[in-house]
Protein backbone atom coordinates (compact mmCIF):
# COMPACT_ATOMS: atom_id res chain seq x y z
CA UNK A 1 0.00 0.00 0.00
CA UNK A 2 1.34 3.38 -0.99
CA UNK A 3 1.91 5.95 1.70
CA UNK A 4 0.05 9.26 1.61
CA UNK A 5 1.87 12.52 2.30
CA UNK A 6 0.79 14.44 5.38
CA UNK A 7 -0.82 17.85 5.04
CA UNK A 8 2.21 19.52 6.64
CA UNK A 9 4.73 17.77 4.37
CA UNK A 10 2.82 18.94 1.30
CA UNK A 11 2.66 22.49 2.65
CA UNK A 12 6.37 22.52 3.41
CA UNK A 13 7.24 21.23 -0.05
CA UNK A 14 5.05 23.82 -1.77
CA UNK A 15 6.38 26.72 0.29
CA UNK A 16 10.00 25.66 -0.08
CA UNK A 17 9.58 25.47 -3.86
CA UNK A 18 8.74 29.19 -3.88
CA UNK A 19 12.13 29.94 -2.33
CA UNK A 20 14.51 27.25 -3.59
CA UNK A 21 14.31 27.22 -7.38
CA UNK A 22 16.38 25.60 -10.08
CA UNK A 23 19.16 26.29 -10.82
CA UNK A 24 19.45 28.62 -7.83
CA UNK A 25 17.79 31.42 -5.90
CA UNK A 26 18.71 34.90 -4.73
CA UNK A 27 17.29 35.80 -1.32
CA UNK A 28 17.61 39.38 -0.11
CA UNK A 29 18.43 39.51 3.61
CA UNK A 30 17.20 42.64 5.32
CA UNK A 31 17.41 42.32 9.08
CA UNK A 32 20.37 44.71 9.22
CA UNK A 33 18.57 47.62 10.85
CA UNK A 34 17.90 45.43 13.87
CA UNK A 35 21.21 43.56 13.86
CA UNK A 36 23.66 46.33 12.92
CA UNK A 37 21.91 49.69 13.16
CA UNK A 38 22.41 52.84 11.07
CA UNK A 39 26.14 52.29 10.48
CA UNK A 40 25.31 49.90 7.63
CA UNK A 41 23.24 52.39 5.66
CA UNK A 42 24.22 55.23 3.33
CA UNK A 43 22.49 58.53 4.09
CA UNK A 44 20.12 58.26 1.14
CA UNK A 45 19.03 54.74 2.14
CA UNK A 46 18.03 55.19 5.76
CA UNK A 47 14.41 54.48 4.80
CA UNK A 48 14.13 50.70 4.23
CA UNK A 49 11.39 51.29 1.69
CA UNK A 50 13.89 52.74 -0.78
CA UNK A 51 16.00 49.57 -0.66
CA UNK A 52 13.17 47.06 -0.65
CA UNK A 53 11.43 48.63 -3.61
CA UNK A 54 14.66 48.48 -5.61
CA UNK A 55 15.44 44.81 -4.92
CA UNK A 56 11.89 43.61 -5.47
CA UNK A 57 11.67 45.59 -8.71
CA UNK A 58 14.95 43.95 -9.80
CA UNK A 59 13.54 40.47 -9.26
CA UNK A 60 14.84 38.74 -6.13
CA UNK A 61 13.38 35.29 -5.48
CA UNK A 62 12.62 36.01 -1.81
CA UNK A 63 13.10 38.59 0.92
CA UNK A 64 13.99 37.82 4.52
CA UNK A 65 12.50 40.38 6.88
CA UNK A 66 11.78 40.85 10.56
CA UNK A 67 8.08 40.51 11.49
CA UNK A 68 7.59 44.25 11.88
CA UNK A 69 9.19 45.12 8.55
CA UNK A 70 7.26 42.37 6.78
CA UNK A 71 4.04 43.93 8.07
CA UNK A 72 5.03 47.52 7.39
CA UNK A 73 6.26 46.93 3.83
CA UNK A 74 3.76 44.32 2.67
CA UNK A 75 2.70 46.60 -0.18
CA UNK A 76 6.18 46.11 -1.66
CA UNK A 77 6.70 42.33 -1.41
CA UNK A 78 3.21 40.84 -1.32
CA UNK A 79 2.35 38.99 -4.52
CA UNK A 80 5.74 39.81 -6.04
CA UNK A 81 8.28 37.66 -4.22
CA UNK A 82 8.48 34.96 -1.56
CA UNK A 83 8.68 35.98 2.10
CA UNK A 84 10.88 34.56 4.85
CA UNK A 85 10.20 35.95 8.31
CA UNK A 86 13.16 35.98 10.69
CA UNK A 87 11.87 35.26 14.17
CA UNK A 88 15.12 35.71 16.12
CA UNK A 89 17.44 38.69 16.36
CA UNK A 90 19.53 41.03 18.48
CA UNK A 91 20.91 44.56 18.39
CA UNK A 92 24.52 45.71 18.32
CA UNK A 93 23.65 47.97 21.27
CA UNK A 94 24.00 45.03 23.62
CA UNK A 95 27.15 44.79 25.74
CA UNK A 96 29.88 42.56 24.29
CA UNK A 97 29.18 39.63 26.62
CA UNK A 98 25.59 39.44 25.32
CA UNK A 99 26.35 39.64 21.60
CA UNK A 100 26.42 35.86 21.18
CA UNK A 101 22.74 35.36 21.95
CA UNK A 102 19.73 35.83 19.67
CA UNK A 103 16.34 36.63 21.17
CA UNK A 104 12.87 35.64 20.02
CA UNK A 105 11.38 38.59 18.08
CA UNK A 106 8.40 36.86 16.49
CA UNK A 107 6.48 33.60 16.29
CA UNK A 108 5.75 31.04 13.62
CA UNK A 109 2.06 31.86 13.94
CA UNK A 110 2.74 35.55 13.25
CA UNK A 111 4.81 34.60 10.21
CA UNK A 112 1.95 32.47 8.89
CA UNK A 113 -0.51 35.30 9.51
CA UNK A 114 1.74 37.56 7.42
CA UNK A 115 1.71 35.06 4.55
CA UNK A 116 5.28 33.83 4.98
CA UNK A 117 6.70 31.00 2.91
CA UNK A 118 9.30 30.17 5.57
CA UNK A 119 10.64 31.20 8.95
CA UNK A 120 14.30 31.79 9.82
CA UNK A 121 16.28 31.68 13.05
CA UNK A 122 19.95 32.06 13.92
CA UNK A 123 22.00 29.66 15.99
CA UNK A 124 25.49 30.75 17.02
CA UNK A 125 27.11 27.34 17.23
CA UNK A 126 29.95 27.51 19.76
CA UNK A 127 28.48 30.43 21.68
CA UNK A 128 28.33 30.26 25.49
CA UNK A 129 24.58 30.70 24.93
CA UNK A 130 24.34 27.88 22.38
CA UNK A 131 21.98 25.89 24.60
CA UNK A 132 19.43 28.72 24.75
CA UNK A 133 19.46 29.18 20.98
CA UNK A 134 19.17 25.47 20.27
CA UNK A 135 16.16 25.36 22.58
CA UNK A 136 14.62 28.32 20.75
CA UNK A 137 15.36 26.68 17.41
CA UNK A 138 13.75 23.40 18.47
CA UNK A 139 10.52 25.14 19.44
CA UNK A 140 10.49 27.18 16.22
CA UNK A 141 11.19 24.11 14.08
CA UNK A 142 8.58 21.97 15.82
CA UNK A 143 5.92 24.64 15.41
CA UNK A 144 6.86 25.29 11.79
CA UNK A 145 6.69 21.56 11.06
CA UNK A 146 3.19 21.36 12.47
CA UNK A 147 2.00 24.09 10.12
CA UNK A 148 3.92 22.91 7.05
CA UNK A 149 6.33 25.85 7.05
CA UNK A 150 10.04 25.37 6.16
CA UNK A 151 12.58 26.46 8.77
CA UNK A 152 15.75 28.18 7.57
CA UNK A 153 18.66 28.10 9.98
CA UNK A 154 21.35 30.75 9.87
CA UNK A 155 24.09 28.37 11.02
CA UNK A 156 26.72 30.78 12.29
CA UNK A 157 29.60 29.34 14.32
CA UNK A 158 30.68 32.07 16.71
CA UNK A 159 32.23 31.97 20.13
CA UNK A 160 35.33 32.61 22.23
CA UNK A 161 36.99 29.36 21.09
CA UNK A 162 36.40 29.97 17.38
CA UNK A 163 39.31 31.87 15.85
CA UNK A 164 38.15 31.80 12.22
CA UNK A 165 34.43 31.45 11.65
CA UNK A 166 35.01 31.01 7.88
CA UNK A 167 37.43 28.07 8.18
CA UNK A 168 36.29 24.88 6.51
CA UNK A 169 36.23 22.75 9.66
CA UNK A 170 34.18 25.33 11.55
CA UNK A 171 31.66 25.90 8.76
CA UNK A 172 31.33 22.14 8.17
CA UNK A 173 30.62 21.64 11.86
CA UNK A 174 27.95 24.34 11.88
CA UNK A 175 26.24 22.97 8.79
CA UNK A 176 26.20 19.42 10.13
CA UNK A 177 24.83 20.72 13.42
CA UNK A 178 22.05 22.51 11.53
CA UNK A 179 21.19 19.32 9.66
CA UNK A 180 21.22 17.37 12.93
CA UNK A 181 18.60 19.63 14.50
CA UNK A 182 16.26 19.51 11.53
CA UNK A 183 16.95 22.56 9.35
CA UNK A 184 15.06 22.54 6.03
CA UNK A 185 17.38 25.15 4.51
CA UNK A 186 20.76 26.43 5.70
CA UNK A 187 22.51 29.77 5.34
CA UNK A 188 26.20 29.67 6.17
CA UNK A 189 29.52 31.40 5.64
CA UNK A 190 31.55 31.17 2.46
CA UNK A 191 34.73 29.17 3.10
CA UNK A 192 36.81 31.05 0.54
CA UNK A 193 37.09 28.59 -2.33
CA UNK A 194 35.04 26.43 -4.67
CA UNK A 195 36.66 23.19 -3.50
CA UNK A 196 36.15 23.84 0.20
CA UNK A 197 32.53 24.90 -0.24
CA UNK A 198 31.90 21.72 -2.22
CA UNK A 199 32.63 19.82 1.00
CA UNK A 200 30.13 21.99 2.87
CA UNK A 201 27.40 21.22 0.35
CA UNK A 202 28.24 17.52 0.43
CA UNK A 203 28.16 17.44 4.24
CA UNK A 204 24.61 18.84 4.23
CA UNK A 205 23.40 15.52 2.81
CA UNK A 206 20.86 17.04 0.45
CA UNK A 207 19.59 19.85 2.68
CA UNK A 208 19.82 23.01 0.52
CA UNK A 209 22.74 25.26 1.46
CA UNK A 210 22.84 28.96 0.62
CA UNK A 211 25.89 31.19 0.92
CA UNK A 212 25.75 34.11 3.31
CA UNK A 213 26.66 37.32 1.51
CA UNK A 214 28.48 38.72 4.52
CA UNK A 215 30.25 42.10 4.56
CA UNK A 216 30.55 44.06 1.31
CA UNK A 217 33.43 42.88 -0.88
CA UNK A 218 36.04 45.22 -2.38
CA UNK A 219 34.33 45.04 -5.77
CA UNK A 220 31.14 43.76 -7.33
CA UNK A 221 33.13 41.39 -9.53
CA UNK A 222 34.81 39.80 -6.51
CA UNK A 223 31.44 39.02 -4.98
CA UNK A 224 29.99 37.72 -8.25
CA UNK A 225 32.95 35.36 -8.56
CA UNK A 226 32.19 34.04 -5.06
CA UNK A 227 28.60 33.42 -6.15
CA UNK A 228 29.79 31.53 -9.22
CA UNK A 229 32.11 29.39 -7.10
CA UNK A 230 29.37 28.19 -4.74
CA UNK A 231 26.87 27.63 -7.54
CA UNK A 232 29.41 25.50 -9.40
CA UNK A 233 29.48 23.03 -6.49
CA UNK A 234 25.77 22.69 -5.87
CA UNK A 235 24.74 25.53 -3.58
CA UNK A 236 21.03 26.38 -3.67
CA UNK A 237 21.84 30.07 -4.06
CA UNK A 238 22.77 32.93 -1.77
CA UNK A 239 21.23 35.09 0.94
CA UNK A 240 22.63 38.56 0.33
CA UNK A 241 22.23 41.87 2.15
CA UNK A 242 25.07 44.39 2.26
CA UNK A 243 26.64 43.38 -1.04
CA UNK A 244 23.39 44.50 -2.64
CA UNK A 245 22.05 47.41 -0.59
CA UNK A 246 25.46 49.06 -0.13
CA UNK A 247 26.23 48.80 -3.85
CA UNK A 248 26.19 52.08 -5.80
CA UNK A 249 23.33 50.76 -7.95
CA UNK A 250 21.05 48.39 -6.01
CA UNK A 251 19.02 47.21 -8.99
CA UNK A 252 22.07 46.60 -11.17
CA UNK A 253 23.78 44.55 -8.45
CA UNK A 254 20.62 42.55 -7.80
CA UNK A 255 20.24 41.71 -11.47
CA UNK A 256 23.91 40.76 -11.75
CA UNK A 257 23.72 38.45 -8.73
CA UNK A 258 20.58 36.84 -10.09
CA UNK A 259 22.16 36.29 -13.52
CA UNK A 260 25.21 34.54 -12.04
CA UNK A 261 23.13 32.39 -9.68
CA UNK A 262 20.84 31.31 -12.52
CA UNK A 263 23.75 30.58 -14.82
CA UNK A 264 22.64 33.21 -17.31
CA UNK A 265 25.99 35.03 -17.31
CA UNK A 266 29.54 34.67 -16.08
CA UNK A 267 30.63 37.04 -13.30
CA UNK A 268 32.52 39.12 -15.85
CA UNK A 269 29.56 39.25 -18.24
CA UNK A 270 27.11 40.10 -15.46
CA UNK A 271 29.31 42.88 -14.10
CA UNK A 272 29.97 44.38 -17.52
CA UNK A 273 26.34 44.07 -18.59
CA UNK A 274 25.15 46.00 -15.56
CA UNK A 275 27.94 48.57 -15.64
CA UNK A 276 29.55 47.22 -12.47
CA UNK A 277 32.98 46.31 -13.84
Amino acid sequence: MYGVASYSSVGKRVRLSRIVREPGSLVFAFDHWLEHGPADFPEDRLDPRVILEAVVDAGVDAVMLTPGDARLFSDIWAGRTALIVKVTGKTSLRPPDAQLLQSIIGTVEEAIALGADAVAATVYWGSPQEDAMVSQWTLIRETAERYGVPALQLAYPRGPTIRDRHSLDVVLYGVRAAVSVGADLIKTYYTGSRDSFAKVVRAASGVPVMMSGGPARHSALEFLRDLKAVMDVGAAGAVVGRNIFQAPDIKAMTRACRAVIRGEASPEEAAAGEGLA
